[in-house]
């Protein structure tokens, strides 16, 4: 990595770093509801987002030559099996503040049980739907709906060819694990696996290459555990793009010590929500609001 990209993320992760580094103080003394932040998820569906009627909504991929043309930064919010799951409102509502920043959210079978509408802080994923800049949510059953044939697209290459950058918040152990071996078996996965990793692939359609953001999320034991340090190293140091490799497409987020939903307290839990959208903001080049409270 050259010197100007190096002293870029130290930039970026050092203007987050104030608000991380409060949010960690603040993460045992606080509780939080979506709605405190984000008035309109005061009303949330009580359906089932597996229902019948949900189920239905298919979006159909996204037509990366065609849309290359809006002049918005391009973001594929995506969230893995983790209780941390309930902050993708959170993000999704920041980022999309941004009228140049367009959304399309991945949601793995597990990720969905924590969006079932079931809480405040938990709207569906139908109301998650309705926040401006959300452009479609896809699940894992969206992929090959119909038979597929020839010249029809295919989802996760599109999404693929869309994005100006992924960001996985949570990333869970599981995910993870599955990230660095390169196993594709589901949606997510796929997408990652597909990711162009060069920046030559999609070099007509995009003017630097794309990158994956990843928020690992997961029980201390989970993130104590050896073998979560092997996948971080690769990670870091094998695909980071925050280290001496000028080649690098991952940058890890990593988790914050507090008190874990499970009642455990320790390290594994995800980087405060805030501090993620901080340094999504850095990346893209908008406009980052301070907050005077972080909730989270």
């Amino acid at each position: 990595m050259n010197d100007k990209v190096e002293n870029s993320w130290k930039k970026v992760y050092g203007f987050c770093g104030e608000l991380l580094h409060r949010s960690q103080a603040n993460s045992g003394a606080r509780s939080f509801e979506t709605a405190q932040v984000y008035p309109q998820f005061r009303t949330f569906s009580n359906k089932n987002p597996l229902d019948s009627h949900f189920m239905e909504y298919s979006p159909p991929p996204p037509s990366a030559q065609t849309h290359f043309h809006d002049e918005k930064i391009h973001i594929i919010l995506a969230a893995s099996g983790s209780v941390a799951t309930i902050k993708l409102p959170n993000i999704a509502q920041a980022l999309s503040r941004h009228h140049n920043v367009s959304i399309r959210i991945i949601v793995t079978k597990s990720a969905e049980r924590f969006l079932d509408g079931q809480s405040l802080e938990q709207p569906s994923l139908e109301a998650l739907r309705a926040v401006p800049g959300v452009e479609a949510i896809y699940r894992d059953e969206d992929e090959w709906k119909n038979p597929w044939t020839r010249g029809e697209p295919i989802l996760h290459i599109e999404l693929r060819k869309w994005a100006h950058l992924l960001l996985v918040a949570p990333l869970s152990a599981n995910t993870m694990a599955k990230m660095t071996m390169g196993i594709a078996d589901n949606l997510l996965l796929s997408v990652i696996r597909a990711w162009d990793t060069t920046g030559m692939v999609d070099g007509n359609l995009k003017t630097k290459k794309p990158l994956i953001f990843v928020a690992p999320a997961m029980n201390t034991a989970m993130w104590n555990h050896p073998i979560t340090g092997k996948q971080i190293e690769i990670l870091e140091k094998e695909w980071g793009v925050n280290n001496s490799s000028k080649d690098g497409w991952v940058s890890v987020l990593r988790p914050m010590e507090k008190h874990l939903a499970c009642g455990d307290t320790g390290n594994g839990a995800m980087m405060d929500w805030e501090a993620i959208v901080c340094v999504v903001e850095q990346y893209i080049g908008v406009q980052t609001r301070r907050r005077s409270n972080i909730t989270g």
